[in-house]
């Protein structure tokens, strides 16, 4: 799985909801720094030749959809940030969001909970 730009995750945050969508139909969802319809167009063209995306042909229109999913995607991406960023340490990485108060105790024993009933 090719890394992705920011741009092209945007885009596969869009399709991940849409499901299935013309270039226009992405281009509806872009509320900040649109950019031009043949730039998406390449931005999605790009996200099929990584393997992210494939089409239906109608004529000479093409509507997306994802091939990989957002779990995949993210588990993915987790790992990646959590090898490079906490030394593959996951102690580590929610030792980093308490120091940050980007999680509570409360949070904390929620997930203690949920881990411990796994077992």
């Amino acid at each position: 799985m090719q890394k992705l730009t920011n741009k092209e995750e945007e885009i596969m945050h869009i399709l991940w909801k849409l499901k299935k969508a013309f270039v226009k139909e992405v281009m509806a969802e872009i509320i900040e720094d649109q950019p031009h319809y043949n730039t998406l167009s390449t931005i999605i063209r790009n996200l099929e030749e990584k393997g992210y995306v494939s089409y239906n042909a109608f004529g000479n229109t093409h509507q997306y959809y994802p091939i990989v999913t957002l779990e995949d995607y993210r588990k993915r991406f987790m790992n990646t940030a959590i090898d490079n960023y906490f030394n593959s340490s996951y102690k580590n990485m929610v030792s980093f969001f308490a120091k940050e108060e980007k999680i509570t105790a409360d949070e904390l024993r929620e997930i203690l909970a949920m881990i411990e009933q796994k077992q």
